[in-house]
């Protein structure tokens, strides 16, 4: 890593301790006379213009903040640092009480960067109509029945064969990072992070496929929707697009990541993660 002098914060102003740190934190290195940026993380087309000149961005909040800055950031190539007032923090690299003694470690640049996989997602969302521009996914894409209790049917194409039609509450396409999100509620398995392979995974399946299924990186995913009531695919769980029957989504991965700074060791995940679960417990 080099010595990072452009960067920018970005906070969950929901928050009230991550908005007090994103301004204690920029004052600090606005003193060095480092070349700071600040916004709320409900901003995001203001934080995308200024984040393409960054060398890097700070997060503070939890993953679901982390969630918003890696679909900005991952573009652009700018690496995050993560700082945790949630709860969990799969994702953070600081707890909110260590940041400000830690950053210079990372400004000087004695981090190391992890690159972990994104999904692209493209909708179709009437059949015929020209696909949505695509959308990215850090942890999963979600298609699932709406308000009314009832199932849906997904009928399933991988690399261009037909698999199954899953009929379930819905279906679950999770990277890595998200294999540790609503999959591990759902009883998938855990992948390590740095993994690019995709899961797949039922949601309350009934009479078919019921098994979570790992798929290489290579992989071309098409879901269409078959039911006459109103169906949503969930981006993140932060952009909701209504489906109806015979809509359409495309999923692979995308051709850009999603970059982390860290000063852990690089088997940090073993431990965060039993860790974090434990403490739930």
């Amino acid at each position: 890593m080099y010595k990072i002098r452009r960067l920018g914060i970005i906070y969950n102003p929901t928050i009230e301790r991550a908005k007090s740190l994103a301004h204690e934190l920029s004052a600090m290195l606005r003193s060095q006379k480092e070349e700071v940026w600040l916004f709320a993380s409900l901003d995001d087309a203001e934080s995308a213009e200024r984040i393409k000149g960054a060398e890097l961005v700070v997060s503070i909040g939890g993953d679901g903040t982390i969630l918003r800055v890696a679909r900005i950031a991952a573009p652009a190539g700018v690496p995050i640092l993560g700082i945790n007032m949630g709860r969990l923090g799969f994702m953070t690299e600081l707890q909110g009480k260590e940041a400000m003694e830690k950053m210079p470690i990372f400004l000087n640049g004695e981090g190391w960067v992890e690159e972990r996989a994104m999904l692209e997602v493209v909708c179709r969302v009437r059949p015929g109509a020209d696909p949505m521009e695509p959308q990215y996914a850090l942890n999963e894409i979600v298609v699932s029945r709406g308000t009314v209790a009832r199932v849906i049917y997904i009928e399933t194409t991988i690399d261009g064969a037909y698999f199954t039609t899953y009929k379930a509450d819905g279906l679950l396409v999770s990277t890595a990072t998200g294999s540790t999100a609503y999959s591990l509620a759902a009883g998938g398995p855990v992948l390590h992070p740095q993994s690019r392979d995709i899961l797949l995974m039922p949601l309350s399946p009934h009479l078919t496929f019921d098994k979570a299924l790992v798929l290489p990186p290579h992989s071309f995913i098409q879901l269409k929707i078959g039911t006459d009531h109103q169906a949503v695919i969930s981006i993140d769980g932060q952009v909701n697009v209504p489906f109806e029957g015979g809509d359409e989504v495309q999923v692979r991965l995308s051709p850009f990541g999603v970059k982390f700074l860290r000063a852990q060791p690089h088997t940090y995940f073993y431990a965060t993660l039993t860790n974090r679960l434990q403490r739930q417990n």
